[in-house]
């Protein structure tokens, strides 16, 4: 869809294409025009009875308009005149009708080759700028002479922008696709089952998880019709590898350029090597790689592996590393495996050769977890014994001394009070059913049941309160 706004003084046009003539593509055909002019209209703009603005004509010039119209109008403060249907009212617009015709039949046949329509959009912005230039049949002076005296008399822009999109929230299905306007479109895996947040902008659909886009497609236009990520299905096919040659969106990523000759050459040196299961996971595992490493790295990296006679994904992944840094060198010829990661020059890791001056050895990258926040837990094995058999008198690892007596000669190690499904772990909570000999103890202290903020009774059996933390700094306190 071409979308064009013509200034009716200067004759000032702004073009756009869009995939569709939806809603969303006339708000930001209105959007990016208005951005374009540097501000808005101050006395109305002309238009037909296009369903987008217009629900229903009634009498006259009134007009039922849609919502999100209504909402458009009033975010940047412009009125609508809308003309009458019919031939006999047609002249009401006719200088935008006219310009509409006359930049298709001039720069739009025949129809340009693009690689996309924001490229497509790139020209017609070069073309627009370039006609001001241009002088209408009549006028003495050209059109951006006249829109300079134009320009004073718009409104100026809001502070922020329309959201134009519309928001929806579709169900993510068992093949990992939603589905939009009777479009289909792949989201990750991980989503199955759930709800996602969907953008529908005009020509881009955007998926996303919070704040986070996950995801960005390409508007569909045809009913019926799907839009996939290989990356998306790579977790899927990793447990079902045979359902990998077929599958449309290794067709789709053939087509669009993103599944190369090198994964091709080094898919089939895979299966030649392990076999089809094990070689089809072997290249799924070098593509699981593109969610970290640039490909251009990973490329040179397949190249460099096919050149030794290598298909190891962790050798892979250390030649894309070598190639982001811009090292040249490469490895030896071996075996197929990690350890032959050795530069030219380099000693045995294990010291059996010598190893020359600026010698370098490749090893695997170490998967490290990030550190656990969490206060380690007391030894439950041996909670109070020391290797000879004797008890600690003061304060052990698993339990506490108050008083002089030691709560772990009162308690038998494996308490047998429960009450219900929960385990009565705390000796001073003497009001749910522990131990006659903890209650007496507890009241003789002076400290209730009620008075103990000990969050250490445990759910199950296989906890013990020997074992909570906070029991021995909590529990002897009067709050």
């Amino acid at each position: 869809m071409l979308f064009t706004l013509r200034l009716s003084y200067s004759g000032k046009a702004v073009h756009r294409v869009y995939a569709t003539a939806s809603q969303e593509a006339f708000l930001e055909g209105h959007a990016e025009a208005f951005t374009v002019l540097g501000g808005v209209p101050s006395v109305h703009i002309r238009y037909d009875n296009l369903k987008p603005a217009v629900k229903q004509v009634l009498f006259g010039r009134s007009r039922v308009e849609s919502a999100r119209w209504a909402s458009f109008k009033s975010w940047y403060q412009f009125s609508a005149f809308y003309c009458t249907p019919g031939e006999a009212s047609a002249y009401e617009k006719g200088g935008v009708e006219h310009e509409g015709g006359r930049f298709r039949r001039k720069h739009l046949v025949p129809p340009p080759q693009v690689e996309s329509l924001a490229e497509l959009d790139e020209r017609l912005a070069a073309i627009d700028v370039a006609e001001d230039a241009r002088h209408i049949h009549g006028r003495p002076t050209s059109i951006g002479f006249d829109f300079e005296a134009e320009r004073e008399r718009l409104r100026p822009l809001p502070a922020d922008d329309y959201d134009c999109g519309i928001d929806l929230t579709p169900v993510v299905a068992r093949d990992s696709r939603i589905t939009v306007r009777q479009g289909y479109y792949s989201v990750p895996a991980k989503f199955i089952g759930q709800k996602v947040r969907v953008k529908l902008r005009a020509n881009e659909l955007w998926v996303f998880d919070g704040r986070q886009i996950v995801a960005r497609h390409p508007r569909l236009t045809r009913r019926y019709t799907y839009h996939d990520f290989l990356d998306h299905h790579l977790e899927i096919l990793l447990v079902k590898p045979g359902a990998f040659a077929g599958a449309s969106a290794l067709a789709q990523a053939r087509a669009e350029g993103g599944f190369t000759r090198v994964h091709e050459a080094f898919w089939a040196a895979a299966k030649q090597k392990a076999g089809d299961r094990e070689g089809t996971r072997m290249l799924i595992g070098v593509l699981l790689l593109h969610r970290q490493l640039p490909s251009e790295a990973l490329a040179t990296a397949m190249e460099t592996c096919l050149r030794i006679g290598s298909v190891s994904t962790d050798l892979v992944a250390i030649e894309a590393r070598k190639a982001m840094e811009g090292t040249d060198a490469e490895l030896l010829t071996g075996p197929d495996g990690p350890s032959q990661g050795v530069l030219p020059g380099a000693g045995s890791a294990g010291g059996g050769g010598p190893a020359g001056e600026g010698a370098r050895v490749i090893s695997l990258h170490t998967r490290r977890l990030p550190p656990d926040p969490r206060t380690a837990l007391p030894d439950r094995r041996s909670p109070n014994r020391h290797g000879d058999g004797s008890t600690n008198g003061t304060t052990g690892a698993g339990g506490a001394a108050w008083g002089g007596i030691k709560f772990s000669t009162l308690l038998p190690r494996r308490p047998a009070w429960r009450s219900g499904r929960r385990l009565e772990a705390c000796p001073l909570r003497s009001d749910r059913g522990t131990a006659p000999e903890v209650r007496n103890h507890a009241a003789s202290s002076g400290i209730s049941g009620s008075s103990c903020r000990c969050r250490c009774t445990g759910r199950s059996g296989r906890r013990r309160w020997r074992g909570c933390p906070s029991w021995r700094g909590t529990c002897r306190q009067r709050f």
